[in-house]
């Protein structure tokens, strides 16, 4: 493990993402939304997704294309992402909700041809500051088997929902799968095995290979009920236009809705009922020898900000190697 103080994992990040043909700020913007999942203790999706996202640019042939409005109303918009990085396209997703959710009171938004949305906290955290109520779904590759089944049918498929609250917004962030698709790819880089449960093999056999797994696919997580909700988030997905299955890491749907509270009740008489409702499930009185009760975002919130104070994180030696050697930094 290497320690890296914040500033450096910053400034390696963005100069590997610059170095793989991104402008300075999508550099900068890609970099902070991978440096949020290190500080919340969210490392498959941090620095090593870093490297992901240069073996995909790579791996592609076609260059990225701009990102394109291809369908509009007042309340309502469709973005084609030209297979430009989902950190990306998420935020100009987010931007044109935010925007037209402000002047109509509510707003759709839905992005296709695009791949690696990232944390949807991140967005959602961005929106409940800006006042705004919100719900973020994501489709993609047919790589997570249905409860029941051995064989790829949904994406990881994550689903988050965001309220305005003091001191820091309430929000709900889950993948719908056993095991989210960047820890696999971790687990691949660094030489270790997956849980028991949480994949399966080509042949639909149990494993805990990572490369196995990227073979065959995912179990879900949550029974049959989870395995309802992520049939419903591929659909949310697939609703902005993205294909059922896409092949390899492409065309993932992003699908957000927002809502300003104010369209249906006093704004801030609704941030204060949210906060004060935050504040009673915390009061809950907890089981006998557990621990106090949390809202959804409490521990992650409390993990940034104990890193912020830290101010280093601690990497995997093979991630910042490699990304030292795309930056020019060895």
């Amino acid at each position: 493990m290497t320690t890296l103080s914040l500033s450096e994992a910053r400034a390696l990040v963005t100069a590997a993402m610059a170095e793989s043909g991104h402008s300075a700020s999508d550099a900068e913007l890609i970099a902070d939304h991978l440096l949020d999942c290190e500080l919340r203790g969210l490392s498959f999706g941090g620095l090593a997704r870093a490297l992901s996202i240069v073996e995909r640019i790579h791996a592609t042939p076609a260059p990225a294309r701009p990102i394109r409005v291809v369908a509009e109303t007042a309340v309502s918009a469709t973005l084609d992402g030209g297979d430009q990085v989902g950190y990306i396209v998420g935020m100009r997703a987010l931007d044109l909700a935010m925007e037209k959710a402000r002047a109509q009171g509510m707003a759709v938004v839905g992005a296709r041809n695009t791949w690696y949305t990232g944390m949807f906290s991140y967005y959602l955290e961005k929106a409940a500051a800006a006042g705004f109520a919100g719900m973020i779904a994501g489709s993609g590759p047919a790589v997570v088997a249905p409860h029941g089944g051995t064989e790829g049918r949904f994406g990881t498929n994550p689903i988050a929902f965001g309220f305005p609250a003091t001191p820091a917004p309430v929000i709900w962030d889950i993948g719908t799968s056993a095991v989210m698709y960047g820890e696999v790819m971790l687990k691949a880089r660094l030489g270790e095995k997956l849980e028991p449960g949480q994949a399966y093999d080509a042949t639909g056999e149990p494993t805990l290979e990572p490369a196995a797994a990227l073979e065959g696919a995912f179990g879900v997580w949550g029974g049959h009920k989870g395995s309802g909700l992520a049939m419903v988030v591929q659909l949310l997905g697939m609703m902005s236009g993205a294909a059922a299955a896409p092949p390899g890491v492409s065309d993932c749907g992003f699908f957000v809705l927002l809502v300003d509270p104010g369209a249906l009740t006093d704004t801030g008489d609704y941030h204060h009922r949210v906060t004060a409702f935050a504040e009673s499930i915390r009061a809950t009185r907890p089981v006998d020898g557990g621990t106090a009760v949390r809202v959804p975002f409490d521990r992650s919130a409390a993990g940034r900000e104990e890193t912020l104070r830290r101010g280093t994180i601690g990497v995997a030696e093979a991630v910042v190697t490699a990304l030292r050697r795309i930056a020019g930094h060895d």
